[in-house]
C-alpha cells in the first residue's frame, strides 16, 4: 500500500516561522535525547553551515558554492544542490559525529526536494574509495544496484570495505515507499546495532524477502542472495574508520560522485535509535507544518 503523502504548501513551511516567532518544531528537535547536530542550512553561499546541537561541526563548501533557497522546513532557507559542490566537515573535526562501535545506535534525518534524476548522498560519514574504503554510516536517496532505486536508503559499514564477496558495500536498508521527485520529503534511517530501518515520511514500511539485483554467481551464492531490505539485518556495528562527514556527495574511485540534486532543508544526527514515534514526530514540520 502507498503511503499518503500531500505537500502542504503554507507560510509557516515556507519562512520557518510562525505569527509567535520561529518555527517550535526546531526547538522540539534539539530537546530530544541523543541529538549531536541540527543543520537547518539557513546560511547564505559561502559561508559554512553551521550546526546546534553537541558542537557547531561547520560544514564548509568544497569545489565551488552552494546557493540558498528562501524555501525550507526548519528555518524557511535550504541548500541548493545541481552542480558539482558539496559540503565537508574533516575527520578530525567530527568529533562524536564519529560514531562507532559494536552495538552503537546512528539515525540520520534530513529534508529534502530530490530532482528525482540519479543516485544522492544526503549525509554521513562514507568514503568508498581511500584506503579501500572508509565507510561508516551514510543517508542516501536511490541507491539501485541492490534493490533501493528511487528509495530512502541507509548504510552501515563495520570494515569501511565492500562486502565480501560483491564488489560494493551491500549492507543497506531500503524503504519500501519510492521518493517522490520534487516535492519536500523527510527521509531517515536508524540502526540500532543489529538492523537498519529506513523511512520515508516518518513512516517504516517493512518488506518480504526478495532476491538482491547482481549477487547470483558469486561463491557461496550460486543462486544469489535473499533478503529483506527492511529492516537491513546487520549485527555487526559501525567501524571507526576514519571518513569526512560530507553532505551531498562521496569520494567514489573517479572523484566525487553519488552527488545529491535538489535541496537540503534540514539535517539531524542522533547517537542512538530513534523510535517509530520520535521518527513520525520528526515528520511534522512537513506533513503538519501548522501544528506547535
Amino acid at each position: 500500500m502507498k503511503s499518503a503523502w500531500i505537500p502542504l504548501m503554507t507560510a509557516t513551511f515556507l519562512t520557518g516561522y510562525t505569527s509567535d516567532g520561529p518555527n517550535p518544531f526546531v526547538a522540539s528537535i534539539l530537546k530530544m535525547p541523543n541529538l549531536v547536530a541540527l543543520w537547518d542550512f539557513s546560511e547564505p553561499a559561502g559561508q559554512a553551515r553551521k550546526a546546534r546541537g553537541k558542537a557547531a561541526f561547520p560544514l564548509r563548501e568544497q569545489g565551488g558554492t552552494l546557493p540558498r533557497v528562501a524555501e525550507g522546513p526548519l528555518s524557511g532557507y535550504s541548500t541548493l544542490f545541481t552542480t558539482d559542490a558539496y559540503l565537508a566537515l574533516p575527520h578530525s573535526e567530527t568529533g562524536s559525529l564519529n560514531i562507532f562501535g559494536k552495538k552503537q545506535g546512528v539515525t540520520v534525518v534530513a529534508y529534502v526536494k530530490w530532482q528525482g534524476t540519479q543516485t544522492g548522498f544526503v549525509g554521513g560519514m562514507w568514503n568508498e574509495y581511500q584506503d579501500g574504503g572508509k565507510r561508516q554510516y551514510g543517508l542516501f536517496v536511490s541507491l539501485p544496484y541492490y534493490n533501493g532505486r528511487n528509495q530512502v536508503c541507509g548504510h552501515i559499514s563495520l570494515t569501511g570495505k565492500p562486502t565480501p564477496p560483491f564488489p560494493y558495500s551491500i549492507d543497506y536498508s531500503a524503504s519500501r515507499q519510492p521518493v517522490p521527485a520534487n516535492e519536500w520529503v523527510c527521509v531517515a534511517f536508524s540502526y540500532d546495532g543489529t538492523q537498519i530501518k529506513s523511512y520515508l515520511n516518518g513512516v517504516f514500511e517493512a518488506r518480504e524477502p526478495e532476491l538482491i539485483d547482481h549477487t547470483t554467481g558469486f561463491e557461496g551464492h550460486p543462486d544469489g542472495l535473499i533478503q529483506s531490505k527492511n529492516p537491513y539485518v546487520f549485527p555487526d556495528g559501525i567501524g571507526n574508520n576514519g571518513s569526512d562527514f560530507t553532505v551531498g556527495a562521496v569520494l567514489l574511485k573517479a572523484g566525487m560522485g553519488n552527488r545529491f540534486r535538489g535541496q537540503i532543508g534540514g539535517l539531524a544526527v542522533f547517537d542512538r535509535a530513534l523510535t517509530d514515534v520520535e521518527m513520525k514526530k520528526l515528520a511534522e514540520p512537513l506533513l503538519n507544518p501548522n501544528a506547535k
